[in-house]
């Protein structure tokens, strides 16, 4: 039986919208708070946030809770439009979306950011970022962290929140991937990011950067040999009615980031801006039990219907592929430079603790 793709016709409904946004000045922007004669704000306004992915995943359930959390702190006084994946475009064209202004915040992935914020290709590497969950959250909202990343994201007109993480990123194709060499040759759906595409080139694949929207297909068609997703994303998509294994290697977590565009929010009222940040803030702990629920939930979706193997590597093995992995590192440096090098010793740092 052919599954219905979630995504097969979001192209035409996605470029309407797009050009309907784009269309907009900033003189017509709803959700810029209008002055009234004594320079308050006029409310209600509407904040419009874009995800990555499709309604009943991790962001989207984020965005229902930030949505509910600002609705609640302002009494009403904002509102939260969302656009989930499909309705406005590709990654890239959201975060583009979010750079001009069109949308007011978006979830942006390394793998396309990492093009142009390349210290976020930082995510795309392989056995680096801590193991367990406790340290891997302190890292990820240490504010000497956060703050190494900023002035790349506001070189790209962003600004940036948080970052969420989503899971770790499973593999499947139709035979386990237990060595570096079961990669060998193998056409391997990567993000557009080069630090994506070398995640697994170390490994020997030959990357093939598929639109996210387009992967289900290329797979069914054999265009592509494999790809890497969270396990929700699997279920949600239906890879896992198309491949026949999925190998669980933990070498990597799929970490998001919140953006907003930057003179937006340079130009909220402080009060506005005290809700944002306060959202951010109280969200980040959830978004790991959301993850780790839906995960979870997902996993024995696939499990009860069956057909697909699960393969989990042993430690033997992932020491193997730690060691292939580490010319991704190499390759993740000569793009960013000292300021790389830096980000890994501290996510290494955070390791050993």
């Amino acid at each position: 039986m052919t599954k219905r793709h979630p995504l097969l016709r979001f192209s035409l409904v996605a470029t309407a919208a797009v050009m309907l946004l784009t269309g907009c000045s900033d003189n017509d922007d709803p959700a810029a708070a209008q002055s009234s004669a004594n320079g308050k704000p006029e409310y209600p306004v509407t904040w419009r946030f874009a995800l990555e992915e499709i309604e009943g995943s991790v962001q989207h359930l984020y965005a229902q809770q930030f949505r509910e959390q600002i609705e609640a702190l302002s009494g009403g006084k904002i509102e939260v439009d969302v656009f989930p994946y499909g309705s406005l475009g590709t990654s890239a064209q959201l975060t583009e979306l979010a750079r001009n202004g069109s949308v007011n915040l978006a979830f942006a992935s390394p793998g396309h950011l990492a093009d142009t914020v390349p210290e976020t290709g930082l995510f795309n590497l392989h056995f680096l970022l801590p193991e367990e969950q406790e340290p891997a959250r302190r890292l990820l909202e240490a504010p000497a962290f956060m703050s190494a990343f900023e002035p790349a994201y506001h070189n790209a007109g962003l600004q940036l929140l948080g970052f969420v993480p989503e899971g770790w990123m499973t593999w499947t194709a139709n035979s386990p991937l237990r060595t570096p060499s079961d990669f060998q040759g193998l056409r391997f759906r990567t993000m557009t990011s080069e630090t994506a595409a070398e995640a697994f080139r170390s490994y020997g694949a030959d990357p093939v950067q598929t639109p996210f929207s387009q992967v289900y297909s290329d797979l069914q068609l054999g265009n592509i040999d494999g790809q890497s997703n969270p396990v929700f994303a699997i279920e949600e998509m239906g890879f896992h009615e198309v491949q026949n294994v999925m190998t669980m290697a933990r070498a990597s977590r799929f970490i998001a980031s919140v953006v907003a565009n930057e003179d937006w929010f340079a130009g909220l009222p402080s009060q506005e801006r005290e809700w944002l940040q306060e959202t951010i803030v109280q969200l980040s702990e959830e978004a790991w039990t959301i993850q780790e629920d839906l995960n979870k939930e997902r996993l024995e979706t696939i499990l009860e219907q069956g057909g697909i193997r699960v393969v989990r590597l042993t430690e033997a093995e992932r020491s193997a592929f730690r060691e292939a992995s580490l010319p991704a590192r190499e390759r993740f440096i000569e793009l960013t430079g000292e300021k790389g090098q830096a980000l890994i010793q501290q996510a290494m740092s955070i390791s050993r603790d």
